[in-house]
């Protein structure tokens, strides 16, 4: 397996200027029945330039700071590659990298363009490619400032576009293809609750398929102190859930494709719960875990 060695220059303050203007190019043009959209005239090699300002060759990366993987997660909302991708970034001493929580993270800004934000993720609609690639570049530009030499993305890249781009700048390694029955996906979804104290993520979600391909998933309980304080993400709704799944299916099913010609795809079917799948999808990948018991 290739591992490409590579890091992240910092952004000057021009660079940092331009970055700012072109995210508001990006989201300024708008339409009151489908929410915010991009100016057409938008050209996204201006993106993938920002996110090539902050790639340059590493001279020594800490071996304190992680292994040099440049792993990517698919699936669709709610499979679980959050919790299968932090587990692994544990294992394996790299970040996960979750383009959901940036966005989620400018959302909870009162920035220029959270309001816009919210009205595309509120209808399930995905987030314009320019504006995933600047929040991922500053976040990759932070993590070099800390010494970090690897990640693994979680969320990106859901489009071909943003896979071509992502290729141009980096040697991804491998890409794990999440897959999950699509009733256990509604009903995962429709369980995902939020402890709005300490931010942990539980599922109250029961799920038990019955049948020669079924399958069971436990819930995941909160511990008593989270038990009052859990709330529902605003978009974790029916209409929300299928609409997600609907444009998943879409736009990022071709980077599948883009992927599986690249002899990089790795396709996984969870079989059930964290008890039942990590252990396989570690045989998968070919991992000794001396950790597993740890973090099981």
């Amino acid at each position: 397996m290739a591992v490409a060695h590579r890091l992240f220059r910092p952004f000057t303050p021009a660079a940092k200027n331009n970055l700012s203007s072109f995210l508001i190019r990006s989201l300024s043009s708008s339409s009151s029945t489908h929410g915010p959209s991009l100016d057409p005239e938008i050209d996204l090699k201006e993106a993938a330039a920002e996110l090539e300002k902050s790639s340059s060759p590493s001279s020594s990366p800490s071996p304190s700071k992680g292994r040099n993987f440049h792993w990517v997660f698919l699936g669709c909302p709610g499979v679980g590659k959050g919790t299968y991708a932090s587990r692994l970034s544990t294992l394996l001493g790299v970040p996960h990298i979750a383009t959901g929580d940036l966005v989620r993270e400018e959302l909870s800004s009162s920035g220029l363009l959270s309001s816009q934000l919210k009205e595309l993720v509120n209808h399930g609609k995905l987030v314009p490619d320019e504006f995933i690639i600047s929040l991922l570049s500053k976040r990759l530009e932070a993590g070099k400032e800390k010494g970090e030499s690897g990640y693994i993305l979680d969320g990106f890249p859901r489009t071909v576009t943003q896979a071509e781009i992502l290729e141009g700048v980096i040697n991804v390694d491998l890409v794990i293809n999440l897959k999950l029955k699509e009733e256990a996906l509604l009903a995962k979804c429709l369980g995902r609750r939020i402890c709005s104290e300490c931010g942990a993520n539980y599922n109250v979600a029961c799920i038990d398929i019955k049948g020669d391909d079924g399958m069971y998933m436990p819930p995941l309980l909160p511990p008593p102190k989270c038990e009052s304080k859990l709330i529902t993400r605003a978009d974790d709704t029916a209409e929300v859930v299928k609409e997600r799944l609907r444009v998943y299916n879409k736009m990022t099913q071709p980077v599948e494709e883009f992927y599986r010609k690249r002899g990089k795809l790795l396709e996984f079917e969870l079989p059930g719960g964290i008890p039942q799948s990590w252990p396989k999808l570690l045989r998968a990948l070919h991992l000794e875990d001396d950790k597993q018991s740890a973090i099981a």
